[in-house]
């Protein structure tokens, strides 16, 4: 009967864990969008040759890399906090999995 109990109790946890994860994906794909919806603005608005002076072709990058950093920075707290929250799931999970047999995480 202590052996389902602490089954039970693996399973719970490790459906917590995907929970999380799920989350901390759902932001990625959040930020993604987000910079895929800047592409277009990022684009510089002269794109041909000025005066002889060709178009940076470094500038998109750093206008892109520094929109991502900006975006990424909003949602820090929120991935910092999920991540030490899947850290220490992981390794409750890692000591719970240690204390039951083979035999009943099978079962």
């Amino acid at each position: 009967m202590v052996a389902r109990g602490r089954r039970a109790r693996l399973f719970r946890m490790e459906e917590a864990r995907r929970q999380i994860q799920r989350q901390l994906d759902m932001i990625d794909r959040q930020i993604t969008r987000r910079m895929a919806a800047l592409i277009p603005q990022l684009h510089p608005r002269q794109t041909t040759y000025r005066r002889g002076k060709s178009p940076d072709p470094g500038a998109f990058l750093e206008r892109y890399r520094a929109n991502l950093a900006a975006i990424t920075a909003e949602r820090q707290p929120e991935i910092d906090a999920l991540t030490r929250k899947l850290a220490r799931q992981e390794s409750t999970i890692t000591a719970l999995r240690a204390q039951l047999d083979p035999e009943e995480l099978c079962a």
